[in-house]
């Protein structure tokens, strides 16, 4: 075997380095389309899973959107009805309070004797002829007889009748 000339040895290369080249450029394109689809897939999935947690936070949040306008609502029922019953409460009160002056006001009328008169025979009717009854600061008396006692004072008298009257009482200020 000759020893090619170094001229000849490169033109007769020349056809293995031409193909080497192009295998070299289609494998480098293949690669290249390779790794340009697999960046693709990959931002597809993270849109994907990006769209997935926003749309699951968005539902988080209006859930608990939802949950916190239901808890200020009844919060504010609440509050509402505290202050309702509030003022009824001050309402009765005020009644109660405007009616124990109305009926003390009687011991400076001419008929309180008659007023004292029926609340001593109510006492001896409740607790016997025997009764001690004895008349009240306030007005009214009060009666003792063998270990009981009864409270006929203004202000129970008062008391008693306002709480007959029970939550029709309400009748008074209601619009």
């Amino acid at each position: 075997m000759r020893t090619p000339v170094p001229g000849e040895a490169g033109a007769a290369l020349e056809p293995v380095r031409t193909e080497l080249l192009r295998a070299a450029h289609a494998e480098a394109r293949a690669l290249l389309a390779a790794a340009d689809r697999e960046a693709a897939d990959l931002l597809d999935a993270a849109r994907a899973e990006g769209e997935a947690i926003l749309d699951a936070s968005r539902r988080q949040g209006e859930a608990e959107g939802r949950a916190a306008g239901r808890a200020l609502l009844i919060q504010a029922r609440r509050t509402a009805r505290a202050r309702e019953l509030g003022g009824r409460r001050e309402a009765y009160e005020q009644l109660r309070l405007h009616a124990t002056e109305r009926v003390r006001a009687l011991r400076d009328t001419t008929g309180y004797d008659a007023v004292l008169d029926r609340l001593t025979r109510r006492a001896h009717l409740l607790l016997g002829p025997d009764a001690d009854v004895t008349e009240h600061p306030d007005g009214g008396v009060v009666a003792h007889a063998a270990g009981r006692s009864v409270d006929c004072t203004l202000d129970a008298v008062t008391a008693h009748a306002l709480d007959r009257i029970g939550p029709e009482a309400e009748t008074l200020w209601a619009p």
